[in-house]
């Protein structure tokens, strides 16, 4: 029979990915739990373990009470052995963190972006102060990902289409990879602000689902098959665009150099923060915020439900649309609006969607709201990328 040298080796690999995998989705386990999970022997597994350990990726970090025999060693990935950095970028701040292999925060900073002209030194500051502030050295960084408003187009990596970063031009994404001197991957802020959902808030464990992000901004997440459909060119989700019914359509979309495109009309004009408080104005309730003027009317009791009704039928417009198309079991508002509204504005929109569209998905309400969900699903998204390369080594 013909000796194949390579083939324990390889089994070694598998058998070593398979464990680590395991600890990284589960946590803390003992060599029998993680024998009984992966299909290998007690030796196997101890082996396995073993050479984990040898590598400084796994380490014992307690014990767990078993039968009568000896308690048994519980094992964990080790926290240090990756870092990843997430960032949210804005024209008013860039915020920063970095998360160990766990995806614990360790620091989150903000930093001003007005005193720099070039994004990349921008963006460089904000990775550096967070890094400081976590004692990592920048070099340990196994995945940086970053969100922005806009479109970002999937081959070339950059952003197109932002109206907030005119600064944000082609080649931004090779000169920030050139300066980190590492992958670093930019994506759409809804984007991540739909991984962070399906994570840690309301799409838990759904696999397809919308998220409606209803802020200074308009913007759709879709996520089909547990995985975010972006589109041919990078657009899917830019709802804004959409053309509604009694709108003036959006005036002139073409992208010329150092001329930004229109979005004056469409979806967008009925539904951004600035057209929720011109209509929250109109009906007697004046906030600093669209966000704020929701709040009020939702306090104001049956004195505010006609604002409500209405933010809610302007909304379904552009869910029914979706959900047509799609079809999602889900749809989660967000942003400052959809946050604001919570199950009272959720409520509404489900029913006026069923009003008029064929279609009647369940319409909830964001449950991320602690801390930046944006900035949350950077540091997954990263998270993710630094997972798979600890395991592809």
């Amino acid at each position: 029979m013909e000796r194949r040298p390579g083939v324990p080796r390889l089994l070694r690999e598998i058998n070593d990915r398979a464990a680590l995998e395991l600890l990284l989705a589960t946590g803390p386990m003992t060599r029998g739990q993680i024998g009984d999970l992966t299909g290998l022997s007690k030796v196997t597994a101890s082996q396995t373990l073993s050479r984990l350990e040898e590598r400084g990726l796994v380490e014992v970090v307690g014990t767990q009470a078993g039968g009568r025999g000896p308690n048994a060693a519980l094992y964990s990935v080790i926290p240090s052995s990756a870092y990843v950095a997430g960032l949210e970028v804005g024209p008013e701040r860039i915020s920063s963190a970095v998360a160990d292999i766990h995806g614990h925060t360790i620091t989150e900073i903000t930093v001003d972006p007005k005193g720099h002209e070039d994004p990349v030194a921008a963006v460089h500051e904000a990775i550096v102060k967070a890094c400081r502030g976590a004692k990592v050295g920048l070099s340990r960084l196994r995945g940086v990902v970053i969100g922005t408003p806009g479109v970002v187009d999937p081959r070339s990596g950059d952003v197109r289409f932002s109206f907030d970063l005119p600064g944000w031009h082609e080649g931004i994404h090779g000169a920030l990879a050139g300066d980190l001197r590492r992958e670093v991957t930019i994506e759409n802020d809804v984007n991540l602000a739909a991984i962070a959902e399906r994570a840690d808030g309301a799409a838990q464990g759904v696999d397809d689902f919308v998220l409606l992000w209803a802020s200074r901004g308009l913007g759709l997440a879709v996520m089909l098959g547990g995985r975010l459909h972006r589109g041919r060119s990078g657009s899917a989700g830019e709802i804004g665009y959409l053309p509604v019914p009694g709108v003036p359509l959006p005036e002139d979309i073409r992208t010329e150099p150092g001329r930004l495109p229109s979005l004056a009309g469409g979806l967008q004009s009925l539904v951004s923060a600035e057209a929720v408080a011109e209509l929250a104005q109109g009906y007697g309730f004046a906030a600093s915020s669209a966000g704020e003027c929701v709040r009020v009317a939702m306090a104001a009791g049956t004195r505010g439900e006609p604002l409500l009704d209405e933010i809610a039928q302007r909304l379904a417009l552009g869910v029914a649309a979706v959900c047509v198309i799609l079809d999602p079991g889900l749809v989660v508002l967000a942003g400052e609006v959809g946050q604001a509204g919570g199950d009272a504005l959720a409520s509404r929109v489900e029913e006026a969607v069923a009003r008029i569209c064929p279609v009647r998905p369940q319409v909830g309400t964001t449950t991320v709201t602690e801390g930046n969900p944006v900035l949350r699903g950077a540091v997954l998204a990263a998270l993710d990328q630094a997972r798979e390369e600890l395991l592809a080594s």
